[in-house]
């Protein structure tokens, strides 16, 4: 069975737009492959982070997943910095990468014009991120649009490392959704909704209450023609909203165009606030319940003894190719 990978940085509270451009992925994959969910905490400290913040979004990170639909017994949980192997191999990497081919990471550029003080992690975290995934040798990677370039850079890396030491790693392949990949902020629907945004009135949170919700919803841009249909150049904000709709409700755009045909934008607005509570209430109803029990130990304490026993193997194989240490010894 061929393996997929995918992690979600544990900074700032999950969104409706990881839920759904994210999650839900993950959720239709888990029956066709051998899945690996794993939460990226050292990424999450390239730019300074709150430790007990950190240590609580971890764990709500997970305990979210799961309340998602995510199956404890299809899926491989852990947590990346309790496995070293992801940072040795990370080193490797790092060395048999080149320094433009980093600076040109739409990542960090994007970051650093926003921060004062730029870290060395944040400019290297790309390898890193190539190291998640081929320690595991997966073969596909589920992303956003704005994150294939992270994906791209892990099959340069790979490609690269087969020719020069030989074969050694399997080039993944990112999977990207047709529809929803990338949801729109609801203040701004010209940039991605945001774990990190400034205006909370444009994120739904998983863990917003229905009054909130309905308030986010009902105060989202649209434009004055007050007619609901799918144009995301000239209505960007109806078109995000649409896209949530038929995203949550299994449909296709046209679909979603045809039921919303004669509505008015408060009454369109209004049934997507209740579609969006629908699907969060029994998300927060299964979150704190596994908050209350020991599923997420079970988990984690059952995924960190296979992936070690996988990592391990990956790292000493590439440890011996380039020369590392001695080849009869294995940590």
């Amino acid at each position: 069975m061929k393996r997929i990978l995918t992690g979600l940085q544990p900074t700032g509270k999950l969104t409706l737009g990881n839920l759904i451009g994210g999650i839900n992925q993950i959720k239709k994959y888990q029956n066709e492959f051998d899945s690996f969910i794993f939460v990226p905490d050292m990424h999450s400290i390239t730019i300074e982070q709150n430790p007990i913040e950190l240590r609580k979004n971890i764990i709500s990170t997970i305990a979210l997943y799961l309340a998602c639909g995510i199956d404890k017994d299809k899926n491989t949980f852990y947590i990346q910095s309790e496995n070293l192997y992801h940072a040795n191999l990370s080193w490797i990497l790092e060395c048999n990468v080149g320094f433009g081919q980093l600076s040109r990471m739409t990542q960090f550029k994007d970051k650093s014009q926003k921060k004062i003080n730029v870290t060395c992690g944040l400019f290297t975290y790309p390898v890193l991120m190539a190291a998640d995934i081929l320690l595991y040798s997966a073969n596909f990677v589920p992303t956003g649009i704005d994150q294939k370039q992270h994906v791209e850079l892990a099959r340069d890396i790979a490609e690269c490392f087969n020719k020069k030491y030989g074969n050694t790693f399997v080039v993944p392949e990112p999977i990207i959704p047709q529809l929803g990949a990338k949801i729109m902020d609801l203040q701004n629907p010209l940039i991605k909704m945001s774990k990190s945004a400034e205006n909370e009135k444009g994120v739904i949170y998983l863990l917003d209450t229905e009054d909130v919700i309905r308030k986010k919803v009902k105060s989202a841009v649209t434009d004055s023609d007050n007619k609901v249909c799918y144009d995301s150049e000239n209505k960007p904000g109806v078109s995000n909203l649409l896209t949530i709709y038929a995203c949550l409700n299994n449909l296709c755009i046209i679909d979603a165009e045809k039921h919303f045909e004669n509505y008015q934008y408060g009454a369109f607005k209004s049934e997507v606030a209740e579609s969006i509570i629908n699907t969060l209430k029994p998300i927060q109803e299964k979150y704190y319940e596994i908050l209350n029990s020991n599923l997420i130990e079970e988990v984690l304490k059952n995924g960190y003894s296979k992936v070690l026993e996988i990592s391990k193997e990956k790292y000493n194989e590439v440890k011996n190719k380039v020369g590392l240490g001695r080849i009869d010894f294995i940590v």
